[in-house]
C-alpha cells in the first residue's frame, strides 16, 4: 500500500528513495502486513522502484539493495530483504543476503509476504472460517462421550484447529469435540 510522503518521512529519507538512493522519493510504501499508520512501517521510494516491484523482469534494478539492506530503519531493511529474497536464485542477490545478518524480527517481517496460510476445506472443497456453521455429512461416534452425532447435526460457531487443516472444533450436546473436515459441509 502506498500513499503520499509525510513531512516526517520526507525528512527521514532526505527526500531520496530509501531503496535505490538515486531518485527523489515520491511514495510512502507500507511494508506489508503492516500499513501506513506509522512511519516505522513505511519506506520512501521513487517511481522507478515502485515500477520495478511490479515487474518480475526488473531483477537487475535491485542491485541497489546492496546499500539499502544496511539502512538503520527496520522497514527499509525488511523491504530490501524481501525484494532480495524474491531474486535469491540470482547469485548477486544470494551474495547480498549472505552478507548481512538482520535482526530476526526484520527477517520474519520480510518473509511474512511468502507465508502460506493453512486453509480448512469442508467435504465439498468450500473454505471454512472460524465462526462458521457446518452440518455433519455422516453420523459420528463421539469417542469418550458415549453418544452418536447423527448425520445432519448442525454445529455452530466452529473453531479451526490451527496446526491441522483436516480438523475443526465444535460443540455437540454441550461438549466441545474435534471433527474431521471431511465429515462436514458448510451451511449457508
Amino acid at each position: 500500500m502506498s500513499t503520499t510522503i509525510t513531512p516526517a518521512l520526507q525528512a527521514r529519507s532526505n527526500g531520496t528513495c530509501e531503496l535505490c538512493t538515486n531518485d527523489d522519493a515520491a511514495i510512502a510504501y507500507a511494508v506489508s502486513p503492516r500499513n501506513n499508520d506509522a512511519i516505522e512501517n513505511e519506506v520512501a521510494i521513487c517511481n522507478t522502484c515502485l515500477s520495478a516491484m511490479e515487474d518480475p523482469a526488473a531483477a537487475m534494478h535491485w542491485h541497489c539493495l546492496a546499500g539499502s539492506i544496511w539502512n538503520a530503519e527496520p522497514a527499509v531493511q525488511a523491504l530490501s530483504y524481501r525484494l532480495l529474497y524474491q531474486h535469491k536464485d540470482h547469485e548477486w542477490a544470494a551474495e547480498i543476503i549472505g552478507s548481512v545478518e538482520p535482526d530476526e524480527a526484520v527477517v520474519n517481517w520480510a518473509l511474512s509476504a511468502f507465508e502460506v496460510k493453512p486453509i480448512h476445506l469442508d467435504s465439498n472443497g468450500t473454505e471454512l472460517l472460524n465462526g462458521d456453521t457446518v452440518v455433519l455429512t455422516q453420523g459420528l461416534n463421539v469417542k469418550g462421550a458415549n453418544f452418536m452425532a447423527p448425520k445432519g447435526t448442525i454445529v455452530r460457531k466452529i473453531r479451526l484447529v490451527a496446526d491441522n487443516t483436516e480438523q475443526i472444533e465444535g460443540k455437540i450436546n454441550e461438549q466441545t469435540i474435534v471433527i474431521l473436515t471431511k465429515y462436514v459441509r458448510k451451511s449457508s
